[in-house]
């Protein structure tokens, strides 16, 4: 089999993805899950620590001049400004140089800024630090969500997406515990245990680094990218330690796709395949991502003025509550992920966020009347959170298998920073102001925003969301540099790619198609 050079226009018969996806589940796939999925750890573990320590930094001989006020909004404001931008930035460079380096390289930003982070001396170098924090952060939600969906099989894909996503209150019930032990001064100076949690997260970011090494580039990105010499050497090599730990011969593949290769997919181009021909589903995206913000945000933004307010609740035990609801928060996506690939993706999806969003409208009406306390609240937002979790991940599984290949990485980062910015931004502001006046009714109010818009995502979701359980992601949208009309018939053993050589910088010779939505 010949190599073939980027951009050189070398038309390609494949049965790669095909390959990939007919996998059984193995210890190869289990690599993939941590060295990829445990970042998110990291990401609850950071916003929940920064949270929960904010007064503890803002105290005399914190080794820090900043007021409690200025770590939950300043520094929040520029780690959710830096998430937004760097995943913006991050993902147009993942879909054009590939998802290895660029999860690879996010990660090592994260690193270096979380490293920094603890020996901050000065306010400005603490913002400074916490916004590159959310630059790694952002990128790594456009790297990670697509090497793990075009390296998983189609069979398995929906629940791993979800347990991935999921596993960030993982981190927050971590971050909760954390922060006890490091607020303690009877084990750690007032100088000494912040800087400590911060480190501890440099520690764990250093260990996924290493397991990483590990993770191969995505085949099906370098075979888009006339690097498919590389792409059969990886899917090879896969194949082989599967059958040895199995003992007997994979099955067939299922059919083959031929694709023009191509350097690069230019931003406009992007811009016209999400907005344009896949319209409806970046509707579908966007409902998804703003109705999971608002509702996060009317139940967490003001959880902790909500307990103390109107339950007495201890400031200093208002840790205790939040690692509750955090564990419902993952047992959603661990419980219910397999429905998502077995009952299906519109079934499931509609489902979890309606019922949430009524669960909500439940618990408003029973805080209105006065008929909880602090443990039953708690209780409610369990079981709201429960089903929200399972829907808010699965916002992530949709954006990233429901566009085509080239646009995948982009098409991540633009809805993320869209969920992100709204629920970071305008939903601070919006529940803020609710929660902290100290009237029920404010309350009640900020619980219906969330869980109307959470309901108005599920109807959509009942009308837009994609069949995408257990088909390849080329069958759900087909991509860019497919040659329209040109699948092969299922293939009847383990073959190579083979590529058709075509004249250097000649078009493909039927044009690009991608199925509608």
């Amino acid at each position: 089999m010949s190599t073939a050079e980027a951009g050189t226009g070398r038309t390609l018969t494949t049965d790669i993805p095909a390959r990939l996806d007919r996998l059984p589940w193995s210890r190869w796939h289990w690599t993939i899950v941590i060295g990829l999925g445990t970042v998110w750890i990291l990401d609850g573990l950071e916003v929940t620590v920064v949270g929960n320590i904010a007064s503890r930094l803002s105290e005399p001989g914190s080794g820090l001049d900043i007021s409690s006020g200025q770590v939950t909004g300043v520094a929040a404001a520029l780690y959710v400004a830096g998430a937004c931008l760097g995943a913006l930035f991050w993902g147009r460079l993942t879909d054009r140089f590939g998802r290895k380096n660029l999860f690879m390289i996010t990660l090592a930003v994260y690193l270096a800024a979380t490293a920094l982070t603890a020996v901050s001396w000065e306010a400005w170098w603490f913002f400074l630090f916490r916004f590159l924090t959310g630059f790694g952060i952002g990128g790594e939600y456009a790297a990670i969500n697509s090497a793990i969906d075009e390296l998983i099989p189609a069979d398995y894909r929906g629940r791993v997406d979800l347990i991935i996503n999921g596993s960030f209150w993982l981190g927050a019930v971590g971050g909760s515990l954390l922060s006890i032990v490091a607020l303690d001064t009877g084990l750690l100076a007032k100088d000494v245990g912040w800087r400590l949690t911060f480190a501890l997260g440099t520690v764990l970011a250093l260990v996924i680094l290493l397991v990483r090494r590990h993770v191969p580039e995505s085949p099906r990105w370098l075979l888009i990218h006339g690097r498919d010499r590389e792409a059969e050497e990886i899917v090879s090599g896969i194949e082989r330690r599967v059958e040895e730990e199995r003992g007997e011969p994979l099955p067939a593949p299922e059919g083959e796709l031929e694709i023009h290769q191509r350097k690069s997919v230019t931003f406009l181009e992007i811009a016209r395949t999400v907005f344009g021909r896949y319209r409806r589903r970046a509707v579908l995206g966007f409902s998804l991502f703003i109705g999971q913000a608002f509702l996060y945000n009317a139940i967490t933004f003001g959880f902790g003025a909500i307990l103390t307010t109107f339950f007495d609740v201890p400031s200093g035990h208002t840790g205790y509550y939040f690692a509750v609801i955090a564990v419902g928060n993952f047992c959603g996506p661990l419980l219910l992920g397999k429905l998502f690939d077995t009952v299906g993706r519109r079934v499931m999806i509609s489902s979890t966020y309606l019922l949430s969003g009524l669960l909500l409208f439940g618990t408003a009406w029973l805080f209105d009347r006065g008929s909880l306390s602090a443990g039953t609240l708690t209780a409610c937002w369990c079981a709201v959170l429960f089903f929200a979790s399972a829907g808010a991940s699965s916002a992530y599984l949709t954006v990233s298998e429901i566009f085509p290949m080239e646009t995948r990485a982009m098409s991540i980062a633009f809805f993320y920073a869209l969920g992100t910015a709204a629920g970071g931004i305008s939903g601070p502001l919006l529940f803020a102001d609710l929660t902290g006046t100290g009237r029920v009714g404010d309350t009640v109010l900020a619980f219906c925003i969330g869980a109307a818009l959470m309901c108005a995502a599920g109807l959509v979701a009942a009308f837009l969301a994609v069949r995408a359980e257990r088909r390849s992601l080329e069958d759900i949208a087909r991509p860019l540099t497919a040659v329209a009309g040109r699948a092969k018939a299922a293939a009847q053993g383990t073959r190579p790619s083979r590529g058709t050589p075509g004249s250097p910088g000649s078009g493909p010779t039927a044009p690009p198609a991608a199925s509608r939505p």
